[in-house]
């Protein structure tokens, strides 16, 4: 039995898995809400209760970076220390890595049902297996890879959200100078992530001169004393139902942003082994939810992978590498007990 743990700013992710006919199963799951508990070893102890099971290892992704067997995560006032955890656990030890990480872990272990492919490539044939990039649009930016050659896999962690965002045309350059008058430096993840969905679709609605979009304004200030959406959401129903011009053309424009970054990580790693896409902000954008106008996954696959491909030289080498959407929520808890199990056999 292997106990798995995805640590967000919102919800804390627990499983205990154990091997299967089809891989890793899952022996019980629960969720916590994060900001309910003053530390990490709280609800590790309430999901494991008074009588631990007898554990063979443990692996924990966590949002935010890891130094040694310490993390203090990025959007709650947790410092983790694995020493403790594996305390309560009665482990040894445990495994630390960054949540972005543990879904790099994850790929190994996903088949054909847990991705939606937008690029099939031309993945190398009988050589050893390639470097697989992970980028994963959420509330911020998470950059990850796995390492594969012919020894053990190796697992690269990264902040690559918090880097300086680059404009590529003359709306984005505007973009970011709007976005430096509300925060000074900014990072890529103000704009590839859920909020800056918004951020692009307020620039855009400034820069046309849109006094009022309905579709978008209903949503952010409803009627009948009902609460109104996240602003990001709110964009992106609209585009999603077709109801709002601008919130579509933010939202197209959001996926080029993010479809440019994979390309820049695929080009930093080598991925031959593909681009996988975490994070649950860019799985619904570009394949949207059930109901879903037709043409809108082909119009926002072309707005991702146009910018995917657009490095001048290295286009030709980009289109060979695959590009997967990770469908399945467990690709975390996945990622996390595989490399806990990988850890404990060196």
């Amino acid at each position: 039995m292997i106990l798995a743990c995805d640590v967000g700013g919102t919800k804390t992710d627990l499983a205990l898995l154990q091997p299967g006919p089809d891989g890793m199963e899952v022996a019980r799951r629960a969720t916590y809400v994060s900001r309910e508990h003053a530390a990490l070893v709280d609800i590790v102890v309430d999901f494991v209760g008074e009588r631990p099971p007898r554990l063979e290892a443990a692996g924990f992704g966590i949002a935010g970076p890891v130094v040694g067997d310490r993390a203090r995560t990025t959007n709650l006032p947790w410092h983790v220390d694995g020493a403790r955890l594996a305390r309560a656990v009665g482990l040894p030890r445990v495994s630390l890595l960054n949540d972005v990480e543990a879904q790099a872990w994850a790929v190994p272990l996903l088949g054909e049902h847990d991705r939606v492919t937008l690029q099939a490539g031309d993945p190398a044939g009988d050589g050893p297996p390639g470097t697989v990039a992970v980028i994963a649009a959420g509330t911020g930016l998470g950059y990850a890879a796995l390492l594969r050659g012919e020894g053990a896999a190796r697992s690269l962690a990264s902040e690559g959200g918090h880097a300086d965002f680059s404009p590529v045309d003359e709306l984005e350059a505007g973009l970011l100078r709007a976005l430096r008058r509300d925060f000074g430096r900014v990072s890529v993840e103000r704009v590839v992530s859920g909020p800056g969905v918004h951020r692009i679709y307020r620039y855009l609605r400034e820069q046309e001169g849109v006094v009022a979009d309905d579709a978008v304004d209903a949503l952010l200030d409803p009627p009948d004393g009902h609460v109104g959406v996240d602003p990001s959401a709110a964009v992106a129903r609209a585009a999603l139902t077709g109801t709002s011009a601008v919130a579509e053309r933010a939202v197209l424009r959001f996926l080029a942003a993010y479809g440019g970054e994979a390309g820049n990580w695929a080009l930093r790693t080598l991925a031959t082994g593909g681009v996988w896409l975490g994070g649950g902000v860019g799985h619904r954008l570009l394949l949207g939810p059930q109901g879903t106008p037709s043409g809108w996954r082909e119009r926002a696959r072309e707005a991702f992978v146009s910018r995917f491909l657009a490095k001048g030289r290295l286009a030709p080498w980009l289109a060979t590498v695959p590009v997967h959407v990770v469908t399945t929520d467990l690709a975390p808890l996945l990622g996390a007990a595989h490399c806990a199990r990988m850890e404990r056999g060196r």
